[in-house]
């Protein structure tokens, strides 16, 4: 079953991450396929210009594009090898029309990036929030893209949301409860999940749903890995003054944002909270400061705490054995590096603010380490004496070197030595300095520009 189809899903007829099969399967005529080809480009291109960068950057990153019977309508797929394929039925774009494609375009990825944020397995298994997220994919769809759903000889294709809604407002009117106003019940996707549980009888996902939802399509792994890197991209292009990048996705940070710890993660990894720059009269908040502390946060490894467990205590002392303590529950393991590089300038107040913030983190504990061509301890509050050349790779030994793994490895610099290729590139962060070179994130790491003064 693909995008917007009605009842039990449909095994795939072949398998899908094979490019040959599914072109040999049952193909459509040549003009057929002609026509899809184009309305799928220039819905592409609409998409790009215009309506969202994330279908955009996503599709982009297809570098195969199946026109195939062996789905019904459209979806995208892992091809077996890391990427993604999107594959999609010429008959099925041919009757929906331009504005059909360009809406089944953004729905599919709208989903890949919600499967990448929303990861966790017990969530994405309930059919109850397959439904939130048809539903709120639709409607930010209707409204980024001006149009309602696609339609098939004037019948509509697809979860509308106000029909869902509809039919949540009666169910608790007869139960006696008021349902949320419409804008307020659509507002997220957790808005959405909570107040359908309140339901009697909550509806799945049985009505529509796209087959990477219904069919295991797409690994969690691949998904992880195109829905960073398309997230990454679109984040950089918003950081350059790209506007649809960025109200877009402020819209979807706003969406998401809180739903659960591992989207706060992958946000505060991105560092897009950076993009809600503000001023104010009194005060100028540093957005870089804001993007560090969502960056370290998520540098921080899952641990455990020691608990007393009192019932098995008891049982335990009563036998005569010594009490013991138990693991349980989630605590950070904090180890950091804060690298200062003595050749450029540091702005005013920067190591004071990394001291005080690094005391603010419970737990943690920070080396202090000078470099230029070499490694030397440093104590916040002692003068940065600079010496010869930079050399990032001395930092990368003494980090990579050390006994306890560092969780995370901060380095403030101009940027200006040869490049480095740390074994996890995952737990560096790089605050460039004035006039820096911001090759760090090129390479994809966490880099962000500090302001001076």
């Amino acid at each position: 079953m693909g995008y917007g189809e009605v009842g039990r899903p449909r095994v795939p007829v072949v398998e899908l991450a094979d490019r040959r099969a599914l072109e040999r399967w049952r193909p459509a005529g040549a003009e057929v396929v002609d026509a899809a080809r184009r309305l799928k480009e220039r819905a592409l291109l609409e998409l790009g210009m215009t309506h969202s960068a994330v279908a955009s950057w996503l599709f982009s990153k297809c570098h195969h594009q199946v026109p195939t019977t062996a789905v019904d309508t459209a979806a995208v797929v892992a091809s077996g090898d890391g990427s993604c394929l999107l594959l999609y039925n010429p008959e099925f774009f041919v009757a929906i029309g331009g504005e059909g494609v360009r809406f089944v375009l953004f729905h599919e990825a709208r989903h890949l990036v919600q499967r990448h944020l929303f990861a966790d397995a017990d969530l994405r298994s309930d059919p109850v929030f397959t439904l939130a997220c048809e539903v709120t994919i639709n409607h930010v769809a209707m409204v980024r893209l001006g149009a309602g759903l696609p339609e098939i000889g004037g019948a509509p294709v697809g979860i509308s949301p106000r029909g869902v809604y509809a039919s949540y407002a009666e169910d608790l009117r007869e139960q006696g409860a008021e349902p949320l106003e419409f804008e307020r019940w659509v507002e997220t996707d957790m808005s959405v999940y909570r107040e359908l549980g309140r339901m009697r009888n909550p509806p799945g996902a049985g009505q529509a749903a796209c087959i990477h939802v219904l069919v295991d399509a797409l690994d969690q792994e691949t998904v992880a890995r195109v829905g960073d890197d398309v997230l990454r991209s679109v984040l950089i292009a918003a950081r350059r003054g790209d506007r649809v990048a960025r109200d877009e996705l402020l819209d979807l940070l706003r969406r998401t944002e809180g739903a659960s710890e591992g989207v706060d993660r992958i946000w505060g990894d991105l560092g897009a909270h950076a993009l809600r720059g503000a001023t104010s009269a009194t005060r100028r908040v540093e957005w870089w400061q804001r993007w560090l502390v969502d960056v370290l946060a998520s540098k921080l490894e899952e641990g455990e705490r020691l608990v007393y467990p009192k019932k098995r205590g008891a049982v335990l002392a009563a036998l005569g054995h010594e009490p013991m303590l138990a693991r349980r529950g989630p605590q950070r393991v904090k180890s950091l590096v804060i690298a200062l590089d003595t050749s450029g300038s540091m702005p005013d107040g920067l190591v004071e603010w990394l001291g005080e913030l690094v005391g603010r983190i419970d737990g943690a504990e920070a080396e202090w380490v000078a470099f230029d061509a070499s490694v030397k301890p440093f104590r916040p509050g002692e003068p940065l004496r600079g010496g010869g050349g930079t050399d990032f790779d001395a930092v990368r030994r003494h980090a990579e070197g050390r006994d306890e793994p560092a969780d995370a490895v901060i380095v403030v610099t101009d940027g200006y030595a040869d490049p480095i290729a740390p074994a996890d590139p995952g737990k560096w962060i790089w605050l460039i300095t004035s006039g820096g070179d911001e090759w760090p994130e090129r390479r994809g790491m966490a880099c962000h520009r500090v302001r001076p003064g």
